[in-house]
């Protein structure tokens, strides 16, 4: 007899939990939301301007999707992505950018901040363009989840922010220095010591260099009175590439491979850097 309530209890036991976790599936069980709808300030047009680049550009707010399970509204934290693309490339362009956006139901971007993310569109600078933007929510990121709001047109005009070294006036750039065939002549013999202007702030030019040598840039043949060159010629690693800057006076000559041979040497007057790599 007491075998056979012992044997009672335990599947009555069973029973009580496997009706547990039925129920525990029930409540979690996913019901769907609403798509997020996407407002902007301003519409139509986002201004861009180095002049004005720390005020807003725009605000973008959306409505919460509301998500739901049979018990009642999600508690779950939501995820928002916000994407930005060119118009026409239904959010598959190769260039989309893409915004993770934790919780929060908007954004607010300075003209500054929008203008790096659309660097990524690859849009030349000065030209308008047509953008599209939307967003989307998931729940931890759950694809099964995810809904996606209405999508906003705006015309944007991307800038370019001043050079971080000052350009040369002429639009000319010299190499001089030990590292090179004529030491430290000054005028250089062109063409040979003459970089390639490749934009109005990119310079290139491939030459022999020597070993242990040393070199500046010259925005005028034949005079001291201007040079690009470095701060501080211990910093590790200048041999390869680093920062520059433009002084009529003073500084360091930069360091020249330790190895020698023909290099490519990139002058980026936007980033303030160059670089010089062996061939």
């Amino acid at each position: 007899m007491k075998t056979i309530i012992s044997k009672l209890f335990f599947i009555s036991a069973v029973v009580m939990f496997l009706g547990s976790c039925k129920k525990d599936e029930v409540q979690q069980y996913f019901e769907g939301g609403t798509a997020p709808v996407l407002s902007a300030s301003p519409s139509g047009t986002i201004p861009l301007s180095y002049a004005t680049k720390d005020q807003t550009g725009v605000v973008l707010n959306w409505t919460n999707p509301g998500y739901q399970f049979v018990n009642g509204i999600s508690s779950q934290d939501v995820t928002y992505t916000l994407e930005i693309d060119s118009t026409g490339k239904n959010f598959a362009g190769a260039n989309k950018q893409t915004v993770s956006i934790a919780k929060d139901l908007g954004v607010t971007y300075t003209q500054d901040q929008f203008n790096i993310i659309l660097s990524g569109l690859k849009l030349a600078v000065g030209g308008t363009y047509s953008i599209d933007v939307r967003v989307s929510s998931t729940i931890n990121n759950v694809l099964a989840t995810k809904l996606t709001s209405n999508t906003l047109t705006f015309k944007v005009t991307p800038y370019n922010p001043p050079p971080k070294v000052q350009v040369p006036s002429a639009g000319v750039l010299y190499l001089v220095g030990s590292a090179t065939a004529a030491a430290w002549s000054n005028p250089v013999p062109t063409p040979s010591q003459q970089f390639t202007q490749l934009s109005p702030t990119l310079y290139t030019i491939t030459i022999p260099l020597s070993a242990g040598g040393a070199y500046d840039f010259l925005p005028i043949n034949g005079s001291w009175a201007q040079k690009y060159c470095v701060n501080d010629a211990t910093i590790a690693g200048l041999s390869a590439g680093g920062s520059f800057v433009y002084l009529t006076s003073g500084g360091s000559d930069i360091p020249g491979p330790s190895v020698a041979g023909n290099y490519k040497i990139v002058v980026d007057f936007q980033a303030g850097t160059f670089t010089a790599t062996k061939q």
